[in-house]
């Protein structure tokens, strides 16, 4: 038999359903008030003597500012000193690297950044980093930039660095990047990205709110949990258990790794080894193993083949992102509640008006049965 227990990991299981772009979709459900807080890509790349930090945030950008962005703090950090090895072929291809200690992992350097409500900058602070004055950022709203049919014809709010390489220690080879979002009010994390195409897939969406040391631990909880449930459906239901093993939600043997991007200088730079603006991730992390990003691709779109490249031609000099797309209003974020008045609400008012209506009917029909016995005794 079912268990509660069982029914209630069910639940969890199948809720956050659908992945559909880089970090685009993840959280899976937020506010209107929060949108500016989604983080939507994290990417890190050379550039001549400079490295480039790209954070885009707030997903399907259409109307022109001010924005509820005020309430939010930015932040970019960079491990420098766990230890990054290269010889897992299988780690290298899918991860850029093999991590060693992912519970020591903490920032090195952060990059930290507010923004006022039209897009200014409003504070930013640099910890780590030598001569700081040296970085140029920019700030503004831009093209997104992600290569998927969803966010084609659609901005980003973006935050651009270009950090001079020598800002970094001279003998700094390898780093381990991701970016989060906070409130101001309470300090809590209200977001996170490290590498693309991970938080957003429904077995990652725990790691949203906690700092990549825990990542690990909190996969492997996880990872016990979504079991119980794979082994009843294999058992009684093995069509869902084969649709859950597809869909993205099964924790498999290859994901008990912090959700960071690594970069390294001894390779060639570009996804996993870091991220460049022209990388098509939707390919790439499908090769490794995470498909429904690059489904939901054809699924989105009548066109084929499936882009592999920007709706908009990126620019060769900072800030790189393509020009903004015209403001126009705001699409309103999709409700259930007239599903719910349709399907739930409505039929369910017609379905208690008819027991109403015969308990009403019995009742009569009781009472003047009994009235029509009393007579004729």
């Amino acid at each position: 038999m079912l268990t509660v227990r069982a029914l209630a990991l069910l639940f969890t299981l199948f809720l956050p359903l659908a992945s559909f772009g880089s970090d685009h979709a993840d959280p899976f459900s937020i506010e209107p008030e929060e949108q500016a807080a989604n983080l939507t890509g994290l990417f890190f790349f050379p550039q001549g003597d400079q490295m480039i930090a790209i954070l885009d945030v707030r997903r399907s950008l259409t109307a022109a500012p001010p924005y509820i962005l005020e309430p939010y703090e930015f932040s970019i950090n960079m491990d420098g000193h766990t230890k990054v090895t290269f010889d897992n072929s299988e780690d290298k291809a899918r991860y850029g690297g093999t991590i060693t200690n992912p519970e020591g992992i903490f920032p090195d350097i952060s990059i930290k950044i507010r923004l006022n409500n039209d897009v200014t900058v409003r504070e930013k602070t640099f910890k780590g980093l030598k001569n700081p004055e040296n970085i140029k950022v920019y700030t503004g709203v831009r093209d997104d930039p992600f290569i998927f049919p969803r966010f084609f014809n659609v901005n980003v709010i973006t935050m651009v660095l270009s950090i001079p390489k020598s800002s970094f220690s001279e003998t700094q080879q390898n780093l381990l990047l991701w970016a989060t979002s906070e409130s101001i009010e309470d300090g809590k994390q209200f977001d996170h990205v490290g590498r693309s195409n991970r938080t957003q897939l429904g077995r990652f969406e725990i790691l949203n709110t906690i700092p990549p040391s825990e990542h690990v631990a909190a996969i492997k909880k996880q990872a016990e949990s979504i079991k119980k449930v794979q082994d009843f459906l294999q058992a009684c239901l093995p069509p869902l258990a084969n649709l859950n093993q597809l869909s993205g939600l099964l924790v498999r043997h290859y994901d008990y790794v912090p959700d960071v991007m690594v970069y390294t200088n001894q390779y060639e730079p570009g996804f996993p080894n870091g991220r460049r603006l022209t990388d098509d991730v939707a390919l790439l992390t499908c090769n490794q193993g995470d498909c429904p990003l690059q489904e939901n691709a054809f699924i989105d779109t009548k066109q084929w083949p499936r882009a592999t490249v920007n709706d908009k031609p990126l620019l060769p000099e900072f800030p790189f992102l393509a020009e903004p797309w015209p403001a126009r209003p705001q699409a309103p974020t999709p409700s259930c509640w007239p599903y719910i008045m349709q399907y739930i609400v409505v039929p369910g008012l017609i379905l208690l008006a008819l027991i109403i209506g015969l308990v009403i009917w019995w009742r009569r029909k009781c009472g003047c049965h009994h009235h029509h016995a009393h007579d004729e005794a």
